[in-house]
């Protein structure tokens, strides 16, 4: 593989304009009106894998959006690498945020990316760093040096909670039978200082209705005499965190993974500049759960955020009314031990029993994952740190991702394989808010070492 540098350089435009036709398909799968335009990426995705040199590659049909599966077998006497990745990406909104239209991709420098940045809708998440694995696939292949079976699983519903591929995954073991699972939908410290996702939080999301009277009344009437649904939503939003900004909800933390001092320290070893983290978020000050620093309250600590709010009138002008209903979504982000069915169960019957007698409240579930921590000791994380330090220059640190990926632990269930999770996007790449975008070092960067991870995994595993 001495020639990888090489093979990129000579192959970066080409890289570029395929990664950015794919960016140009609109593959929302939150909202229907772009059905056929997941599909179509699909359809390109299915295309690029055969192109790439996969001798088998097919659209499998689901109760949703498609999965495209793809592989190439040399000997089956060798190990077995699934690749996981998505084609869908998340809406676009608020569009009038976006500097440029989220579908039109477009290259710019940054202070971060002197060497150019491609902004778009899923530059980074994940359509970026999927391609990165097709690209790194068809080098191993053009110069014959695969050192071992490769299968790719490529899902479109993603971003709505991978309903469908835990259908798949269920009904298809032998087909993804492989000896460890590689995925890149995480990110890494700094350009300069790689790092490996060895941690996930896990996920419930709920969307929560209260209704008050039968329908919208006049507020000069009816205020003062009759409940506000906004106004208990929003006190029963607030008494979901204590002085401290810890959940008040029952029975929450009963199963929370409590990290040594030991653990926190190895964990504070990487580089963070609390100043610097203000600066890039435009904020005074950081805020979160007493007791706990930065890096550890997105990261090892659950929380529960509310993603939106709604009802009453909010168009332009007034319309004095009390609204009949109130809706909020919230999220709730779960560590490892955490099941997030049950904390759904938790949250829904808490919520429910703090409503006033004047409205009603109805919790509806959306989707939700568990939480996943991958060991440092295996081969899989070995052969990662190896490609990252042969690359970079420097080794790898591990780190605990506060985002989800709920369909690793599902991965584990199922298939019985660990998950290794090579991101190469940064904190600043603005995944899912306006002007996404992913840097054209990293995205070279990732098909540069990947192929390294399939040649250290191999040896090791001798």
């Amino acid at each position: 593989m001495d020639n990888i540098k090489q093979y990129v350089q000579e192959n970066k435009e080409r890289f570029l304009d395929e990664l950015i036709e794919l960016l140009k398909i609109p593959s929302v799968s939150a909202d229907t009106a772009y059905s056929q335009d997941v599909i179509k990426t699909a359809n390109a995705v299915k295309t690029s894998l055969e192109k790439a040199g996969c001798n088998h590659v097919e659209i499998c049909e689901t109760p949703g959006y498609p999965i495209v599966f793809g592989e190439h077998i040399i000997d089956k006497n060798l190990p077995t690498i699934l690749v996981y990745g998505h084609y869908d990406v998340q809406p676009p909104d608020p569009m009038e945020l976006w500097t440029s239209p989220p579908f039109e991709p477009v290259i710019k420098t940054t202070e971060i990316h002197p060497e150019g940045a491609i902004f778009a809708r899923g530059a980074c998440d994940d359509k970026g760093q999927m391609y990165m694995h097709v690209k790194a696939f068809e080098y191993m292949v053009a110069n014959n040096n695969l050192p071992c079976n490769v299968k790719f699983m490529i899902e479109g519903e993603e971003e709505v909670g991978s309903k469908s591929l835990s259908w798949f995954v269920e009904r298809n073991q032998e087909k993804l039978s492989n000896d460890v699972i590689l995925i890149s939908d995480t990110g890494m410290i700094s350009n300069q200082q790689p790092s490996i996702t060895t941690g996930l939080r896990g996920l419930s999301y709920v969307e929560v209705e209260v209704t008050g009277p039968n329908r919208d009344l006049h507020s000069g009437l009816y205020g003062g005499a009759v409940a506000n649904p906004i106004n208990v939503l929003t006190k029963m939003i607030a008494s979901l965190h204590d002085e401290n900004n810890h959940i008040t909800i029952p029975g929450f933390y009963d199963n929370v993974e409590k990290l040594s001092l030991e653990e926190r320290a190895e964990m504070a070893k990487a580089p963070f500049s609390l100043d610097n983290y203000k600066k890039a978020l435009d904020i005074a000050d950081v805020y979160g759960e007493t007791g706990y620093v930065t890096n550890e309250r997105n990261s090892i600590r659950p929380t529960l955020d509310v993603n939106g709010i709604w009802g009453g009138y909010t168009g332009e002008g007034a319309k004095t009314v009390i609204a009949s209903k109130a809706y909020a979504k919230i999220s709730m982000r779960l560590v490892p031990n955490q099941d997030w069915e049950a904390i759904t169960e938790l949250f829904s019957k808490h919520f429910v029993s703090i409503a006033p007698k004047s409205v009603t409240v109805k919790v509806t579930p959306h989707h939700g994952g568990q939480g996943y921590v991958t060991p440092i000791d295996s081969i899989g994380y070995k052969a990662a740190n190896k490609a990252y330090t042969e690359t970079f220059g420097v080794p790898a640190i591990p780190v605990r991702s506060g985002g989800s990926i709920p369909i690793v632990a599902l991965f584990e269930k199922e298939l019985k394989s660990k998950t290794i999770l090579m991101g190469f996007g940064l904190d600043s790449d603005a995944i899912h808010s306006p002007n996404e975008h992913f840097g054209i070092f990293n995205y070279l960067k990732g098909i540069e070492t990947i192929p390294l991870f399939y040649k250290y995994f191999v040896e090791l595993s001798k």
